[in-house]
């Protein structure tokens, strides 16, 4: 920990000075508690942060979110802003699964409704619906046409469909669709990665989560959202598959010539940028709002796929089931965002990898239903423990362009915890809690075991504490369904 200069400002963050890392325009700013920052510490996470300083027109600081861990250039929980007038725009610093966000469903059950038996069938009717697994394809079949309809159109495109409600798009980020998308700067190769895979799960940490309602901590937010004790939830966590994954890979080619052309110098390549207003910064927001659009009509058409199935299961009526979205978010993405800046509006390229947007009440992007409350913000946990139901804070707004953590964060790598997990029934283990899970691998099970994760419970408290998030509720699992 000596080798690293933080300097604390509080019990909730923490500085990293400019110098850290030559070239550093601004400085870095870490949200953790004490425990955290130590598992911080045992990556470099904490050098990717400062290496993203010297982004050229990065604002303010770059920062980091309590959930922090090593990724692909900024590290997963990072979030920087560049002005759009003199900034960049980074593939890296948004991720290779391009808009991986949470939707999260509510429904007029509670726990009792759901027996063991009754949950057991419900989560084999669910993995026997919908597709899951690396390279799984879903039973929507698109012809080129509409594939780009989908990449333009979001997930209003899946409704158009019948596949959801327009109440649905109203309680979607950006009402789940980015406009400025062009899917002729979509790759060939990127296109046949996502033929198929509309309406699919995905693999590693994706799922679908059966939840209940565990506890309440603001019951007037609780209220507006629709939410009480022992209610059942439904949460979907996956993103824009292969598409997105081949659009960051394509990308990251071409911003890396983009460096020389520029003669933009970084300490590491893996943030490989464009200015902006650059023919290659443009491209890139068009071909990434894309993939983010694909992502929202792939979540869109996996929660009706779970409608479908509840109702068969349960045989039960749509108005009894009371099947209705909260809210769906992203969490890697890049945003145009106006946000104040010393005093003045400035238009700003703001990156969110492994973080979630977390805007206050009265916002002009916060849905009507939510405007006295602020938007949901919906954080996952790991599969045998809890996820959370926040909201967002004006000091989100103040602090960190309105962003807060997206997740518990990994401890252990996948490889370390396929390790720690030899000889371990995780299925039994999870089963003994009252967790049915259903996956299409063993070792699915043990790289996303509990353990693989910090604590969400902790990663929370620092983010209610610090005040750039607020607890709402809190949702214990009860059946999940895994790639």
């Amino acid at each position: 920990m000596t080798a690293i200069p933080l300097k604390k400002i509080d019990d909730y963050r923490w500085e990293l000075p400019i110098g850290y890392v030559p070239g550093m325009r601004v400085p870095g700013r870490v949200y953790a508690d004490e425990q955290l920052l130590a598992d911080i510490m045992k990556d470099e996470s904490l050098k990717q942060v400062a290496n993203a300083a010297t982004l050229p027109g990065i604002i303010g600081a770059s920062l980091a979110m309590p959930d922090i861990h090593y990724g692909y250039g900024l590290p997963i929980g990072g979030v920087l802003a560049t002005d759009v007038s003199d900034g960049i725009i980074s593939p890296g610093a948004t991720g290779y699964d391009i808009n991986c966000g949470v939707r999260l469903i509510r429904t007029n059950l509670t726990r009792q409704d759901l027996p063991l038996e009754t949950l057991k069938t419900l989560v084999a009717a669910l993995f026997a619906k919908i597709p899951t697994g690396v390279g799984s394809h879903g039973k929507i079949k698109l012809s080129a046409a509409e594939s780009r309809k989908v990449l333009t159109e979001g997930a209003a495109w899946a409704v158009k469909k019948g596949y959801g409600q327009d109440a649905d798009l109203e309680h979607s980020e950006a009402g789940g669709c980015l406009e400025g998308a062009d899917s002729e700067l979509v790759s060939d190769r990127a296109h046949e990665r996502g033929a198929g895979q509309l309406g699919t799960l995905g693999s590693g940490n994706h799922f679908l989560e059966i939840q209940y309602v565990d506890e309440i901590y603001n019951s007037d937010a609780a209220k507006v959202l629709g939410l009480a004790e022992n209610q059942i939830t439904v949460m979907i966590h996956t993103g824009s598959r292969g598409l997105g994954h081949q659009i960051c890979t394509d990308y990251l080619g071409m911003m890396g010539q983009a460096l020389t052309k520029y003669k933009i110098e970084l300490p590491d390549r893996q943030l490989a940028c464009a200015p902006f207003k650059s023919k290659e910064g443009q491209q890139y927001l068009a071909a990434m709002r894309a993939a983010a659009n694909f992502a929202w009509a792939n979540r869109q058409c996996l929660m009706y796929w779970a409608f479908e199935v509840f109702l068969m299961t349960l045989n039960i009526s749509p108005k009894a089931l009371g099947f209705n979205l909260i809210y769906d978010l992203a969490h890697n993405i890049v945003k145009i965002e106006k946000h104040q800046v010393e005093g003045k509006t400035r238009e700003l390229v703001v990156h969110r990898k492994g973080a979630t947007r977390a805007f206050p009440s009265g916002h002009d992007e916060v849905p009507a239903a939510y405007k006295s409350i602020g938007q949901p913000v919906l954080i996952p946990g790991d599969m045998g423990r809890c996820s959370y139901v926040l909201m967002g804070t004006q000091a989100a707004l103040e602090e960190t362009f309105g962003s807060t953590c997206h997740g518990a964060g990994r401890v252990l790598s996948r490889h370390q915890a396929i390790k720690q997990a030899k000889g371990r029934s995780i299925y039994r283990e999870l089963e003994d809690k009252g967790i049915i899970i259903k996956t299409a691998g063993r070792e699915t099970l043990a790289e996303e075991m509990p353990e693989a994760y910090k604590d969400v419970s902790q990663v929370v408290e620092v983010v209610h504490q610090a005040g750039i998030s607020g607890k709402v509720a809190r949702l214990r699992p009860l059946g999940v369904i895994k790639g």
